[in-house]
């Protein structure tokens, strides 16, 4: 009973607006075709698109900390405030 229901949802879409094999995605009417300047623009504020950036360097900073500490040491360290100065 349920399989039929199912089978026939399966095939309502033909696939006939797909752009290539396996590309048939397509905007909801309404959706305009550039995004920047629509109400769908996201306007990421360049504050807090640098706030990932100064994140992500401190990151990078603590590993080479902790890479450096375990070439030398053979220990790992995960807490930086734990690594001895050099």
């Amino acid at each position: 009973m349920f399989g039929g229901a199912a089978g026939t949802a399966a095939f309502a879409y033909d696939g006939t607006k797909c752009k290539a094999a396996g590309n048939c995605w397509e905007p909801k009417p309404g959706f305009p075709e550039k995004i920047q300047g629509s109400k769908y623009d996201p306007k990421h504020d360049p504050k807090e698109l640098a706030k990932q950036q100064t994140t992500i360097e401190g990151m990078e900073e603590r590993n080479r900390k902790r890479v450096a500490y375990f070439k030398k040491s053979g220990k790992w360290e995960y807490d930086v405030a734990k690594i001895p100065a050099q």
